[in-house]
C-alpha cells in the first residue's frame, strides 16, 4: 500500500505539469504520487503531438490560457529547460478559391491586428512555395508561431517532479476506486495507493475514472486525430516552411525534422484506446494534400493517431468535482493540452493549496468559473 495526499491519474503533460507545479507550491513531491497506465508518461496523445505555440486558436478560453504560458516556455527556469521551448515557425492559415469569407471571420473573430495579417494568393504561395496558388483565395499569416518543444517540456515537469521526491509509477492502471473516511482507495495494475486527493489527468479515459469514483461524468468525447510523414522531394529545403492549414479544417501540413507531417485534421468519435491510424483516412490525407499543393507522397515515413478530447464548450475542466469530495479535474484540453499546460497547472496548484488563482493568469481575460465542473450540472451545480 502506497499512502499519499495526492495521487495523479495520468503521466502525459496534463498530469505531468500539475505533479510538477503542486510540489512546487508545496516544497516537495513526497506526498503526491502520478499513476500512468503506461510504462513512461506522455506515451499517448502527449508523445503524438506536434504542437505549436499560436495565440490565434481555439476560443477564448483557450487562447487566455495559452497566453498566460508564453513567458514560461519562452523563457523558462534553468531547472525545467537549459533552452527556449519556444522555437520560430510561423504559420499560414488559407482558404480555398471562393471561401474569402472564411478569411473575413477569423480577422474578425481573432481581433489580432497585431500577430496577424492577410495576405493574398501569391504572397501565401511565396511563403509556403509548396501551396498551389490557383486554388487559393488567400491566407491570414501569423509569423510569431513557434514550434514547441514537447518532449524538452515534459520532461522538464517530470525532472523537477523527481527532484523534489515525487513518484511516478508506470503500468500502473487504475481498476477501482472506492471513496471512505480516510480519502480514496486506487486499485491499480501495480498495486493499491490511499490518498486524500485524486486528480483525474486521465484524459480519454477521464469520465472512465470518475465513475469509478462516484463522480458525474462531465461528457469527454476523445476524437481520433490522424498524421503521417513523408520525404519532400530530393533536394528541397522545407526548414523554413510554416505550419499551413485550410481554415475549413481539412488539412494541416508543417516541416518536422527534414520531413513532411501532414494531417487529413480528422476528428473521428473513439472509445478510450490506444489509438491507430485507419487505412482510409490515411488515404484521405494523402488525397487532400497532393490536391492543394504540389507535394507529392511517394512513401510514408511514418504513420500515427491520437486522441483530443473534448467536452461541449470545448474548454478544459480544472476544479474539484462539486459531489465527491476531494476529487479534482483536470481534463477536456481538446488539441490544446501541449501549450495550456503551464497556466492549467498553475491553476491546479493554487486550487490544491487553497490559494487563489495567480492573478497574471487571470488578467488575460480568464474567468476560473468558464473551467469549472459546476457548468456542467444546470442550476443546481
Amino acid at each position: 500500500m502506497i499512502d499519499v495526499r495526492i495521487a495523479i491519474v495520468g503521466g502525459g503533460m496534463a498530469g505531468a505539469s500539475a505533479a510538477c507545479l503542486i510540489a512546487e507550491e508545496a516544497g516537495s513531491g513526497a506526498d503526491i504520487v502520478v499513476l500512468e497506465r503506461e510504462s513512461q508518461p506522455g506515451y499517448h496523445t502527449t508523445g503524438r503531438s506536434a504542437a505549436m505555440y499560436t495565440e490565434v486558436y481555439g476560443n477564448d478560453v483557450i487562447r487566455a490560457l495559452v497566453r498566460a504560458g508564453r513567458g514560461f516556455m519562452e523563457s523558462p527556469a534553468e531547472r525545467y529547460a537549459d533552452h527556449p521551448l519556444l522555437t520560430p515557425r510561423g504559420a499560414l492559415m488559407v482558404a480555398n478559391t471562393g471561401e474569402a469569407e472564411r478569411l473575413d471571420a477569423f480577422m474578425e473573430e481573432m481581433q489580432r491586428p497585431d500577430v496577424l495579417s492577410r495576405v493574398d494568393a501569391a504572397h501565401c504561395k511565396e511563403i509556403c512555395p509548396a501551396l498551389r496558388q490557383d486554388q487559393l483565395s488567400g491566407g491570414v499569416h501569423e509569423p510569431l508561431a513557434m514550434d514547441i518543444d514537447v518532449h524538452g517540456m515534459l520532461q522538464g515537469f517530470v525532472r523537477v517532479f523527481r527532484g523534489l521526491g515525487g513518484r511516478i509509477i508506470g503500468d500502473a492502471a487504475v481498476t477501482a476506486i472506492e471513496r471512505g473516511g480516510d480519502g480514496f482507495r486506487i486499485g491499480t495494475t501495480a498495486g493499491e495507493v490511499r490518498a486524500e486527493i485524486v486528480i483525474n489527468a486521465a484524459g480519454a479515459w477521464g469520465d472512465d475514472l470518475a465513475t469509478m469514483a462516484g463522480a458525474t461524468p462531465v461528457g469527454l468525447v476523445p476524437k481520433r486525430r490522424t498524421a503521417i510523414t513523408f520525404d519532400p522531394a530530393a533536394g528541397t529545403d522545407v526548414s523554413t516552411w510554416p505550419l499551413t492549414f485550410e481554415l475549413g479544417g481539412g488539412w494541416y501540413f508543417k516541416p518536422d525534422a527534414g520531413r513532411i507531417l501532414a494531417s487529413p485534421a480528422d476528428e473521428t468519435p473513439s472509445a478510450p484506446c490506444d489509438a491507430q491510424p485507419d487505412e482510409m483516412d490515411i488515404a484521405i490525407c494523402v488525397d487532400r494534400i497532393q490536391n492543394a499543393t504540389d507535394l507529392q507522397v511517394r512513401r510514408l515515413a511514418s504513420s500515427w493517431a491520437g486522441l483530443r478530447c473534448f467536452v461541449d464548450d470545448h474548454s478544459p475542466v480544472n476544479g474539484f468535482d462539486d459531489a465527491v469530495e476531494g476529487f479534482y479535474w483536470l481534463v477536456g484540453q481538446g488539441g490544446y493540452g501541449i501549450k495550456t499546460s503551464p497556466a492549467m497547472g498553475r491553476i491546479a496548484a493554487a486550487q490544491i493549496a487553497g490559494k487563489p488563482v495567480p492573478a497574471d493568469i487571470l488578467d488575460q481575460g480568464l474567468s476560473i468559473d468558464s473551467l469549472s465542473v459546476n457548468r456542467f450540472r444546470g442550476e443546481n451545480g
